[in-house]
């Protein structure tokens, strides 16, 4: 089972964001109803299951010692927090993480499945950043063609 879709919604003062069902359904079916990893990215926040962070953490430890290790720590690893359920299927997303995807300002967020893991973005920073991928794939025909599309 995989993460697909794409869903608008909305966070609440309190920092609460309702993950949609059907991706509340497959973290149940096949992760056992995990909470969620959070971490931020490119101007959004990544959610990933516990079980698949785990993966993560494991990857990254088995880099060689260096800064891009480092970096990759200080960056995307450090700033993780665990963010369980709540009885409505919702997610307290920690106010830095908020601030860092704009979620402070805009409470309108757009909630993507990725295959194994969940983006949440504000509604903003999503228009922008679909434009930005819409044009990149489309200096690439070809490679697109090669996949199927």
């Amino acid at each position: 089972m995989t993460f697909q879709g794409e869903y608008n919604n909305t966070i609440d003062a309190k920092g609460r964001a309702s993950i949609p069902a059907r991706f509340r359904e497959i973290l149940s079916a096949a992760f056992g109803g995990e909470g969620l990893k959070v971490t931020r990215r490119n101007g959004a926040l990544l959610a990933y299951p516990l079980s698949e962070w785990k993966k993560i953490e494991d990857n990254v430890a088995e880099m060689p010692a260096g800064p891009r290790r480092e970096d990759i720590y200080r960056v995307l690893i450090g700033p993780a927090q665990e963010c369980p359920f709540d009885k409505q299927g919702r997610v307290q997303i920690p106010q830095a993480l908020r601030t860092y995807a704009g979620l402070d300002k805009e409470r309108d967020v757009v909630i993507v499945g990725l295959v194994n893991k969940i983006e949440i973005w504000s509604q903003s920073r999503h228009a922008m950043e679909m434009l930005q991928s819409e044009e990149r794939l489309k200096a690439e025909p070809q490679s697109l063609a090669e996949l199927g599309f």
